[in-house]
C-alpha cells in the first residue's frame, strides 16, 4: 500500500487527512488498515510510539461505523488521561467529514456524572482509561453489547501500571465475536496470554523487531559516581542549549528533589509526579507542551501516555529495572521519523545492565565523557552568539529609540574591548560556576578495572607543576599558559588539580615533553615554572596536602 487511496478508505477520511498534511502512510498503518477494513481478523501490531498507530485502527474503523445507530460500536483502552485525550482528538480531526459520528473519552480525574450524561445521549466510540471504564461499567453506565472493535492502546503500558484486572474485567463485557486490535511496543509474556485467551488466531504485524528501541534513536551512557549523578546531570544539560526533554527518576521523592535542585539553579524544568492534583498536572504538561520547560523530571508512571513529539532527549537519572521500561523511555524521543538522543547516567557497577538492554533491544550503546568546564562554556557561548546573531530587530522597535545613547555609552570602548565586556557580562556566571571543576567521569576498561585515563583515542599523561593555590593559580591559567605557548597545536587537557603548593595536570601524551621543554622557560604568576612527569598516584590513596 503506497497511498491512503489504494488501501480503499472512503473520499470523507481522505479528504481529512490531506487537510491534515498527511500524504502517505507509516509503515504500521500501510500493514493495518487493510486487515481491519478488508478482513476482520483480530490482530496484534507491534510498533512504537509515535509510529502512527491511532491512524492504523481510527482510520479504518471511523468509515465502518454504522453511523444511524447510537451505540458504542468500538471501544478504544489506553492507560493516561493525556493519551486518550490525544486519540481522542485525533479521531475526531479524521471524522470531521461525518457530523454526525459521535465520539466520547471517559477517565478518571474528571467529573464522572458529566461523562455519564455524555454516554446516555448515545455515542459509537469510547476512548476509555481502565479505571474509568470499569467504574462506568459497573454503574451500568455504558452497555457494551454491539462493540465491533476493541483496540486496546499501549497494552503492555497497561500491564505495567497494574490494569491487567480491568482489562480482562472490561474484555469479558464485550461480545466474543468482536474484532481485537492489540497494539503495544514490547511483547511481554503476559500480552502473549492475553492474546492466547481472548483473541482468535490473530495475525501479527511488526514493524521493527519485538522489544526493539526506535531506529532513529542514538543511545549514549556517562559513568560517574553515584553522588555526582546530578553534578553530572547538570553538565550534560548544559553542554545542549536547546535541549527539551524528559528525565526519568526512580521514585517521587527522587523525582521532586531533581526538579527542585534544577529550579534554585536556574534552569527551566518542572516535577511530574503521582502527588500532583490533575490541575497541576495539567499545568505542568502544558506548559512543556508549549515549549515553556525545556526539562520535565518524571517518574514512568506519571509519564505514561505523554504524546510529545520533538523531544530531543530522553534522559534516564537511573536506569530502570525493566529492560521494556527502558524501550519505552526511549522512544518517546525519535518519534514520526525524527532524530533523538537516549541518555543513561550510571555508576561503574551498572556496566552489565547496559550490556544486558544492548542484546535484547538490538542497540549499541556509546560512553559518552561528562563535558568539562571548557566545553561547556564554549557551546553556551557561541549558542548565544548565534541567537544574537539571529534575531531580528524591526523598524519600529523601542530598541531603535534608545539606540543613540547606547552608542553614546559605548563610545569609549573599542571593537575588541566591547565584545570582552559583552561575552563576560553573559558569561561570568558560567564561567564562575565551573571554576576548578572537577572531572567526574570513571574511567574503567572492558573488564570493569580502573583504566589509564584515555578518552575519544588520546592517551593522558600526568604532569606535575610547582605552582598552585597558594600562588592563586586557576585552572584558567594553566589552560591560558598551555595554549599561549603552543601556539597553532591544540593540547587536549584533562584533569586539572589545584593543590596548596603545587598541581597535577593532566596533558596529551603526545606533546608530553614538548610541553615540558617550552613551559619550563616561562613564568606563572611570578614564579619559574618547573614541570615534570608525575609519579604514579598509589591506588586508594587521594592527595593529603591541600
Amino acid at each position: 500500500m503506497q497511498t491512503f487511496k489504494e488501501a480503499g478508505l472512503p473520499e470523507e477520511i481522505l479528504s481529512a487527512i490531506s487537510e491534515l498534511g498527511y500524504e502517505t502512510p507509516t509503515p504500521i498503518q500501510s500493514k493495518t488498515i487493510p486487515e481491519i477494513l478488508n478482513y476482520g481478523n483480530d490482530l496484534i501490531a507491534l510498533a512504537q510510539t509515535g509510529t502512527g498507530k491511532t491512524g492504523a485502527f481510527g482510520l479504518p474503523v471511523i468509515p465502518q461505523i454504522e453511523r444511524a445507530n447510537k451505540t458504542v460500536q468500538a471501544l478504544i483502552l489506553c492507560p493516561t488521561r493525556e493519551l486518550c485525550l490525544q486519540i481522542t482528538k485525533d479521531l475526531k480531526s479524521y471524522a470531521k467529514n461525518y457530523s454526525d459520528l459521535y465520539i466520547t473519552p471517559v477517565y478518571g480525574g474528571a467529573e464522572i456524572r458529566t461523562q455519564i450524561k455524555s454516554l446516555k445521549r448515545g455515542t459509537h466510540i469510547v476512548v476509555g482509561t481502565p479505571g474509568r471504564m470499569n467504574d462506568l461499567i459497573n454503574r451500568k453506565a455504558i452497555e457494551l453489547g454491539d462493540v465491533r472493535w476493541l483496540i486496546l492502546d499501549e497494552a503492555d503500558e497497561m500491564l505495567n501500571m497494574g490494569f491487567k484486572d480491568d482489562l480482562e474485567s472490561i474484555m469479558a463485557q464485550t461480545p466474543e465475536w468482536r474484532q481485537t486490535l492489540l497494539f503495544s511496543a514490547t511483547m511481554p509474556q503476559e500480552i502473549a496470554r492475553i492474546s492466547k485467551k481472548y483473541m482468535q488466531d490473530p495475525v501479527e504485524i511488526s514493524v521493527g523487531k519485538k522489544n526493539q528501541g526506535a531506529e532513529k534513536v542514538e543511545h549514549h551512557y556517562y559513568m560517574v559516581q553515584a553522588h555526582d549523578r546530578y553534578r553530572a546531570l547538570k553538565r550534560i544539560v548544559d553542554v545542549i542549549p536547546d535541549v527539551y526533554g524528559i528525565i526519568f527518576c526512580r521514585t517521587r521523592q527522587e523525582t521532586k528533589d531533581v526538579a527542585d535542585k534544577l529550579m534554585a539553579d536556574g534552569y527551566n524544568a518542572d516535577a511530574l509526579h503521582g502527588d500532583l492534583s490533575q490541575a497541576q498536572r495539567d499545568l505542568v504538561m502544558h506548559r512543556f507542551r508549549k515549549k515553556h520547560l525545556q526539562l520535565l523530571v518524571a517518574t514512568d508512571v506519571a509519564a505514561r501516555g505523554i504524546d510529545v513529539t520533538d523531544l530531543t532527549h530522553v534522559i534516564n537519572y537511573n536506569l530502570p529495572d525493566d529492560i521494556e521500561v527502558y524501550i519505552h523511555r526511549s522512544g518517546r524521543t525519535g518519534r514520526a521519523g525524527k532524530e533523538g538522543i537516549a541518555v543513561s547516567i550510571i555508576h561503574s557497577r551498572e556496566t552489565h545492565r547496559i550490556k544486558a538492554i544492548e542484546k535484547i533491544a538490538k542497540k549499541t550503546f556509546e560512553k559518552k565523557m561528562v563535558p568539562s568546564a571548557d566545553e561547556i562554556c564554549e557551546k553556551q557561548l557561541f549558542h548565544f552568539l548565534e541567537r544574537v546573531a539571529q534575531t531580528e530587530l524591526e523598524e519600529s522597535s523601542p530598541v531603535n529609540t534608545l539606540l543613540p545613547a547606547v552608542y553614546e555609552k559605548l563610545d569609549s570602548m573599542d571593537k575588541e574591548q566591547l565584545i570582552k565586556q559583552f561575552v563576560a557580562a553573559e558569561f561570568n556566571r558560567f564561567m564562575e560556576y565551573y571554576k576548578d571543576a572537577p572531572d567526574l567521569n570513571i574511567y574503567k576498561d572492558e573488564a570493569g578495572r580502573k583504566g589509564k585515563r584515555e578518552r575519544g583515542g588520546v592517551r593522558f599523561s600526568r604532569l606535575f607543576m610547582n605552582v598552585g593555590k597558594t600562588d592563586k593559580l586557576t585552572s584558567g591559567d594553566v589552560i591560558g599558559l598551555i595554549n599561549s605557548n603552543m601556539k597553532g597545536i591544540t593540547v587536549k587537557i584533562g584533569k586539572i588539580e589545584l593543590l596548596r603548593n603545587f598541581s597535577f595536570i593532566e596533558v596529551d601524551k603526545e606533546y608530553e615533553q614538548e610541553l615540558i621543554n617550552k613551559l619550563n622557560k616561562t613564568k606563572l604568576k611570578g614564579k619559574k615554572v618547573s614541570l615534570e612527569v608525575a609519579s604514579p598516584k598509589p591506588a586508594g590513596r587521594k592527595n593529603k596536602r591541600k
